[in-house]
């Protein structure tokens, strides 16, 4: 596929645009980031019996930001208000057990957020909530924010050595690399862009309340028109798959849509799309930057042209 020079700028623009979020050891080597696990850390436990948790981790795989593995090969999303109706005691347990954990790797302060499913971070800083934002959803765990608080989920079936401790991994990884792998000017350069871009269109999220069936029909028929890529059927409230030729593809449209300050993941070769009625209605402006978005995957050969 022949570039032209509106594609050259447009690749260019969404590059320095990806280079300015990454920590500065991906700046020049994203593109060749391997999505390779290095395992599980196991739990340790303090004298008191509880979870230790500033004590398990050393290092972190590489960010899914970055191409990495995401943490999770499922999103793991919020617990329902009705979950969390019918076993308030075990909810209290968890929210307490997920806010220690976050505290104690993070020294951010946390608490149950004031809606059912979540427990909510003070970040500090607008800035680092909205890049934690992006980067935990690219981990595939369900993340929300307003100002400086970020919100993480929580429920009642969440074990300790599974979904507590997915929570509690996500944001300390992607915390170590925002605190001991970004300098302090770039922090702020990162909260700034992010605020512009945020300005001049806002950040496309996932609509947790759920969609209109024939809405999403329409936006999979739009989305496959466009770009010639299927659809799958949603499985996780919000989002809508569009199935990639290969995991390369699928980690540079999702780095590119979020470059264009719309949330994106993936599972596997599967990229995932917001769905959300009311901050874009119909899906027009994930369609129209997802079509855009594969043109320039298309020109710069990490995905099969528009057929």
């Amino acid at each position: 596929m022949t570039l032209s020079e509106d594609d050259r700028s447009a690749l260019a623009a969404l590059d320095a645009r990806i280079r300015a979020i990454l920590p500065a050891q991906y700046q020049d080597s994203y593109q060749d980031v391997q999505p390779v696990s290095m395992g599980s850390a196991g739990l340790k436990y303090s004298s008191d019996g509880r979870v230790a948790w500033d004590l398990i981790w050393g290092s972190f795989c590489d960010l899914a930001m970055a191409g990495g593995p995401p943490h999770k090969g499922r999103l793991l999303e919020p617990g329902s208000a009705s979950e969390v109706a019918s076993q308030p005691g075990r909810y209290d347990e968890v929210t307490a057990e997920i806010c220690r954990g976050i505290t104690l790797t993070t020294h951010l302060a946390a608490r149950p957020a004031p809606d059912a499913g979540w427990v909510r971070v003070d970040c500090g800083d607008a800035g680092l909530a909205a890049w934690l934002l992006r980067a935990i959803v690219m981990e595939n765990v369900s993340a929300r924010s307003e100002g400086r608080t970020l919100d993480l989920p929580a429920a009642p079936g969440f074990q300790l050595h599974q979904e507590i401790k997915n929570v509690v991994t996500v944001i300390a990884k992607t915390c170590h690399y925002w605190m001991g792998h970004m300098s302090r000017s770039q922090q702020t350069a990162i909260g700034r862009m992010l605020a512009d871009l945020s300005d001049d269109a806002p950040l496309i999220t996932p609509g947790f309340a759920g969609g209109d069936q024939t809405a999403l029909a329409a936006m999979s028929v739009a989305i496959h028109q466009r770009t010639g890529l299927a659809v799958s059927a949603p499985r996780s409230v919000g989002w809508l798959g569009v199935e990639c030729a290969d995991v390369r593809s699928a980690v540079w449209m999702m780095r590119a849509l979020v470059a264009n300050n719309i949330l994106s993941r993936r599972e596997t070769t599967t990229l995932f799309v917001p769905v959300n009625p009311v901050d874009d209605p119909g899906g027009e402006a994930v369609v129209k930057c997802l079509g855009r978005v594969h043109e320039l995957a298309a020109g710069a050969a990490v995905a099969p042209p528009p057929s």
